[in-house]
């Protein structure tokens, strides 16, 4: 069974301990895949020099809304450049978060349009991040023409009709670590009306944790978990739920 961890950032100092070991687990839970993301220049070009070191890592480029505030009035060079790098398969994480506002949300609009136009120019799909800026980053992604590009909104947090929404764009969703905790079964609900060539798996490690780790860092390893509440909620066997997530990866990311 293949597995596919489509968001992780294995760059972050959590793993600079234990980084190799960590990629060995992964082999060892069925992980053939995994997706590191860049949250701006430094770490992309991390999640780049690490997708190029392993056969077995890809990675995005791009600016997290909480660094929008530091990209300035363009794409950095180093980033234009690093996407004609063959392990860059996606322009990410880029978006819109207003619970933590580390940027100015008009900022956060600017540079969220800005690499939409990039994706869309490049021809890389988009690695989305929303939080609480559902209304906001879906207006952008159909007003900027985001269906050209595509792409996935990463651990999907909204409702049925944000879902839908996403959806008609032509985007995959991610579903991470929340998928498992006891009290969202709003959120099952909505990852069970997804279609199953739609769907994809996550870890965001080293955040969001699923049970039964939750509050202790996460590793792409414990996309198993997540997996498996998946299959659970789609009402199906885990070896056909792997080869339908596998297949959905390499649509969108094209590896």
């Amino acid at each position: 069974m293949r597995l596919f961890d489509s968001h992780c950032h294995l760059y972050d100092e959590a793993f600079d301990e234990d980084r190799a070991e960590v990629l060995a687990r992964a082999e060892e839970a069925g992980l053939a895949r995994l997706l590191v993301v860049g949250s701006d220049e430094a770490t992309s070009l991390q999640a780049l020099a690490l997708a190029q070191a392993h056969e077995s890592l890809f990675c995005a480029v791009g600016y997290h809304p909480h660094e929008s505030r530091f990209m300035g009035g363009e794409i950095p060079r180093s980033l234009k450049e690093a996407v004609r790098d063959r392990n860059v398969v996606a322009i990410g994480e880029a978006g819109l978060d207003y619970y933590y506002d580390h940027s100015e949300r008009s900022v956060q609009r600017e540079v969220f349009a800005r690499q939409i136009a990039w994706a869309v120019d490049v021809g890389l799909p988009l690695v989305v991040h929303v939080r609480d800026a559902f209304g906001d980053a879906l207006a952008l992604l159909e007003s900027e023409g985001a269906s050209r590009c595509g792409g996935v909104l990463h651990c999907f947090s909204g409702d049925a009709v944000q879902a839908r929404r996403a959806l008609d764009l032509g985007f995959y969703l991610s579903f991470a670590g929340p998928l498992t905790f006891a009290k969202n079964d709003a959120l099952r609900d909505v990852a069970a009306s997804v279609p199953l060539d739609r769907l994809l798996v996550e870890t965001d490690a080293p955040y969001l944790s699923p049970h039964p780790r939750r509050g202790r860092r996460n590793e792409p390893a414990l996309v198993v978990h997540t997996f498996r509440v998946l299959a659970e909620v789609k009402g199906m066997g885990e070896e056909e739920l792997a080869d339908r997530l596998w297949e959905n990866g390499r649509a969108l990311f094209r590896w």
